[in-house]
């Protein structure tokens, strides 16, 4: 006895019902994929909101490390205003002293004063190198006026070289707590008048 077909015989046919436990296992499948899909938008999202917190702490500590960095200048600078104030008040003892070593003869130079009145010179420098300071006005320099006051000229040169320093100028750093009194001149009319004295 032949298999009838139904499919063959009769093609019309609507398919049959699938059985309760095919359609429980592909509402099975189908929640297993909702799932998934929820659990990778969570992750998804879980990431975007990490990235986010990861940015802003990054840009939190460049922002700390700017701040920090910027109270530090301003400390420093505050200090150096601070010291260049006090040390201003130094600065005509100091060249007291040199005017006065200065003018010692020659042949008063061994004696035993002049040897204190030196050291004593000598600690006041070393209060001014611990503080930072240093020395500017130096002979044969180009003239620069935001350290030298120009306070004469010699006649007929163009002034673009300092020939004579009759006041030594002093900084902190890049601060300028005193400018340099000198003459200018050419290079070629450049003295040995370093250090002399000038009568404001």
């Amino acid at each position: 006895m032949t298999e009838v077909n139904d499919k063959q015989e009769f093609p019309g046919w609507p398919e049959p019902p699938e059985s309760a436990a095919e359609q429980a296992g592909d509402a099975e499948l189908q929640g297993d994929d909702e799932v998934v899909i929820e659990e990778i938008d969570e992750l998804a999202r879980i990431t975007a909101e990490r990235d986010d917190y990861l940015d802003q702490l990054q840009r939190s500590r460049a922002e700390f490390a700017n701040f920090r960095r910027r109270k530090e200048q301003e400390q420093q600078a505050l200090g150096n205003v601070i010291r260049g104030s006090v040390l201003r008040e130094f600065l005509p003892i100091v060249d007291d002293f040199e005017r006065g070593l200065g003018a010692i003869p020659e042949t008063e130079r061994e004696s035993g004063w002049v040897a204190g009145i030196t050291m004593i010179q000598n600690k006041l420098n070393g209060i001014l190198e611990r503080a930072g300071v240093t020395a500017v006005g130096e002979v044969n320099q180009p003239f620069d006026p935001s350290i030298h006051e120009a306070v004469a000229t010699e006649p007929g040169t163009k002034g673009d070289t300092v020939v004579e320093v009759y006041q030594r100028g002093y900084k902190i750093g890049d601060q300028l707590i005193r400018p340099a009194m000198v003459k200018t001149g050419d290079a070629s009319a450049a003295t040995s008048g370093e250090g002399a004295t000038f009568d404001a």
